[in-house]
């Protein structure tokens, strides 16, 4: 009857948020559920915006722990075939209590008390395992929490658990030899997008009300695309990288995963910021608004100008229509949208990442840092122990027959001159052209089937590449219901305006919808 119970608090939860009307929680003797109750808890609830749920846990009409519950009940309900969680905070409930008494108390800490958060698995937690989904790492638990995992639990979020990813953030399948192979919620036999495909399929599942992924390369941007969400990958140096296991920290970001705008703002508050552990944050200073969510503006295209990038399109003509139809939406909410060409374009997609150089040094230095408890030491203590996909195996052998980055030539030729090129050549457009942002789709193609080539373009790279931020948004579905993200791209620490055109194209056109789960 818990489940039930639960359902029912929810319910009336939900009639609260849609007629303001007050409530009373159900009693523990109310124990049937019409559906028409399930319709309506599906459709207000799970989709509930940060703030929505604040203001039902202000009015006393729903609890921490209740919410917890709900989510829990449903990822036992459906991850067995999404498969996106790899572990659950054991101590969720007890913890949404406490915060529960502490808001009672009047001592509520911050914009997410109370907000269940599902972390990537390369996020580490001093109190679960941080794995990057590698059976090598598995139960090996990191002695402090990353610097964004305390900033949230600071605000008052609760972890819920640790979402699957491509193990070691290497690929866009997210498949991994601890989480096994995550699936879309839209399309249970497509791939999630990835690496953080484990974040994205659990938030557009509800499993959480909003999660924390890492980009490297695409790995928030693509999944968020695929998952029908909003993924913002911030600008280099906005929000620390301590306590994240690393891939290539010359691209490495970590950064909101949500299915709408303004909890991706929300969390942005939380997460940005100056810390000492990471000295590109220095950057940060100065560069932080009081609170991005000042910037959720519906009017917010009105006036503005933007380049579209239509060498960025690819070939699919499914993405093209789903583009062409968002340039038109965004011209009518008053928008100037025209075509640009960005110099040196090809040049710049055509350097590698550099995970392939980095990966062995800066995983290493994390390794080094878990203590004496650590099951590894070394890249090459991993390789020697075959606790890995065996899709990996190349690319881990190659990575470690790096010996040096300081005398490779072509690493100090590349982190020398890529981010130069990209930087000053998407500044002469943005200048030329007074631009507020840049678009093209955040993937190229859409979710692939399980066991086929996942492609996605090479769009992505442009943020990676220059340290720019961008944003993932919905932008509507393919023929047969696959999601399609429309990418903007901005000027350094300008996310203030990325948020800005995203929440009034997302007001404008509401193309989020929840997956239909069996």
């Amino acid at each position: 009857m818990g489940r039930l119970y639960n359902k029912l608090i929810v319910f009336l939860t939900a009639l609260v948020l849609v007629s303001g009307l007050y409530a009373a929680p159900a009693s523990a003797a109310d124990n049937s559920a019409s559906p028409v109750a399930e319709r309506v808890l599906a459709v207000e609830i799970e989709e509930a915006t940060i703030v929505e749920l604040q203001h039902a846990m202000q009015r006393g009409v729903l609890t921490s722990e209740e919410l917890v519950q709900f989510y829990l009940d449903r990822i036992e309900e459906y991850d067995d075939s999404i498969n996106s969680i790899i572990q659950v905070n054991e101590d969720a409930l007890e913890e949404a209590r406490q915060l529960d008494k502490e808001r009672k108390a009047g001592m509520v800490r911050g914009s997410l008390h109370g907000i269940p958060v599902i972390l990537k698995d390369n996020y580490d937690t001093y109190d679960m395992p941080t794995t990057a989904g590698s059976l090598s790492l598995e139960g090996s638990i990191p002695l402090k929490d990353a610097y964004q995992t305390k900033r949230l639990i600071d605000e008052g979020a609760l972890i819920i658990g640790k979402a699957n990813l491509h193990e070691f953030a290497f690929g866009f399948q997210t498949i991994s030899s601890l989480g096994g192979q995550t699936y879309n919620p839209y399309d249970v036999t497509r791939y999630p997008g990835g690496s953080s495909g484990g974040t994205a399929a659990a938030v557009a599942a509800n499993f959480a009300t909003v999660g924390l992924g890492t980009d490297t390369g695409g790995s928030i941007r693509i999944p968020s695309s695929f998952n029908n969400l909003v993924g913002l990958r911030p600008t280099m140096g906005l929000a620390s990288r301590d306590g994240i296991i690393p891939l290539a920290l010359s691209q490495d970001v970590g950064g909101p995963m949500g299915r709408s705008v303004e909890d991706v703002a929300v969390v942005l508050d939380a997460i940005a910021g100056f810390d000492p552990q990471d000295p590109v944050t220095e950057a940060s200073i100065g560069n932080v608004p009081k609170t991005y969510t000042h910037y959720l503006k519906k009017n917010g295209l009105k006036k503005t100008r933007i380049g579209v990038i239509r060498a960025l399109y690819g070939n699919d003509s499914q993405v093209i229509k789903v583009m062409d139809r968002a340039i038109s939406d965004m011209e009518a909410l008053g928008a100037e949208v025209f075509e640009i060409k960005v110099p040196n374009l090809n040049q710049i997609l055509s350097y590698p990442s550099l995970s392939g150089y980095e990966f062995k040094f800066q995983l290493n230095d994390y390794l080094a840092k878990l203590g004496p408890n650590a099951p590894v030491r070394t890249l090459s203590d991993i390789i020697e122990s075959g606790k890995f996909h065996p899709s990996l195996e190349s690319g881990l052998k190659s990575r470690n027959e790096i010996e040096s980055l300081e005398n490779n030539e072509r690493y100090q030729d590349i982190i020398t001159t890529r981010p130069k090129l990209a930087k000053e050549s998407l500044m002469s457009v943005f200048n030329e052209h007074a631009l507020d942002a840049l678009l093209y789709p955040t993937s190229s193609a859409l979710p692939a089937e399980v066991g086929k080539s996942q492609g996605a373009g090479n769009a992505n790279r442009l943020s990676a590449y220059s340290g720019f931020p961008a944003i993932s948004v919905p932008a509507g579905f393919s023929d047969n219901g696959l999601p399609v993200g429309l990418e903007l791209l901005g000027k350094e620490f300008d996310e203030p305006t990325l948020i800005k055109l995203a929440y009034a194209y997302q007001e404008g056109t509401k193309h989020r919808k929840a997956p239909e789960l069996e």
